[in-house]
């Protein structure tokens, strides 16, 4: 059966090098569909505004999530941490706290940085809160892609890299080889 992807990049801007490895992604394996999840458009998180039910972007972006098997998350780390944008996108999804539309789903993370450490700071931290909301994070895998600048052309908008290619597509495979074994845990 095909299994349908959502894709989060917790990158706002247009030609992100996150944008660019989230994209080279979902060309690697054509036995599944990918589907991007956008956050652009969602309110700062406040409870104030689901008084009378989620505004209509929350309710799209939470349809979207629950709506597919699995998300991945391709993020940029801003000052050591996650970007403001992608955790106000998490904070939404948790929503209702005993029935967050990420509870016991699938959840994978990829980061990409031109510096040296690859996101590793972002990705625990959304480790952290993805575990908080009881998401299945895939275990002990990591891709900290650093360097980006070097890996991509930027005129295109294309990973160049093959060794890089070469991790992302084991990276997916594991993924997807892993969603369908995950343990049910109650």
């Amino acid at each position: 059966m095909t299994k349908t992807i959502g894709i989060i990049c917790g990158s706002l801007r247009k030609n992100s090098y996150n944008r660019i490895i989230a994209q080279a992604l979902t060309e690697m394996d054509d036995s599944v569909k990918f589907r991007w999840i956008e956050i652009n458009d969602l309110p700062l998180f406040n409870e104030d505004l689901e008084i009378n039910g989620d505004p209509e972007t929350v309710t799209s972006f939470k349809s979207a999530i629950r709506d597919v098997d699995g998300i991945m998350i391709v993020s940029p780390e801003y000052n050591s941490g996650i970007p403001g944008v992608l955790k106000n996108a998490l904070d939404w999804a948790s929503r209702p706290a005993k029935s967050s539309v990420l509870s016991k789903k699938p959840v994978g993370i990829i980061g990409a940085t031109p510096g040296g450490m690859g996101t590793a700071f972002a990705q625990i931290q959304t480790r952290q809160i993805l575990e908080a909301m009881q998401a299945h994070v895939l275990p002990f895998q990591k891709v900290l892609i650093s360097q980006v600048h070097e890996k991509i052309d930027s005129e295109q908008q294309v990973l160049t890299d093959e060794k890089t290619k070469r991790y992302l597509q084991r990276y997916l495979q594991q993924f997807m080889n892993w969603i369908d074994h995950i343990p049910t845990l109650e």
